[in-house]
């Protein structure tokens, strides 16, 4: 079996670490790791968008791109990756970037949801501001 290439944090750099939080799906395992309080297996993402179920072979390459941007550690259990977050080391090396990559990726999600919601009567009529 292939060894898993995970970098060293000085190896980690802020080019990796956007091109891997540049893709939506890729954010929102990064967040779920992040928030989960222990390590998970690549299998508890299938359903990670709301559309479709992933193809295990898609999310294999999501975690592959998270895991040699430095941004997750996965480690073999018998057939399974178990997968966590390097956010200490992140924080260690690049101080508030992750987290502050998170947080606008949450406000532009809140924003879109509010611009899609149908408007009420009430907010037709209010003057433009």
């Amino acid at each position: 079996m292939r060894k898993l290439h995970h970098p060293r944090p000085e190896e980690i750099t802020v080019e990796g670490i956007l091109y891997a939080l540049a893709d939506p799906v890729r954010v929102q395992i990064f967040t779920r790791l992040a928030a989960s309080e222990c390590a998970q297996n690549c299998s508890q993402f299938l359903n990670v968008l709301e559309q479709a179920p992933l193809a295990k072979s898609t999310l294999s390459q999501h975690f592959r791109i998270l895991r040699e941007a430095g941004l997750i550690r996965s480690e073999r259990r018998g057939v399974e990756l178990i997968n966590s977050t390097r956010c200490a080391e992140l924080a260690e090396r690049f101080g508030p970037m992750v987290q502050s990559i998170i947080s606008a990726y949450e406000r532009q999600k809140i924003e879109a949801a509010a611009e899609s919601a149908p408007r009420t009567a009430i907010d037709k009529d209010a003057a433009p501001v």
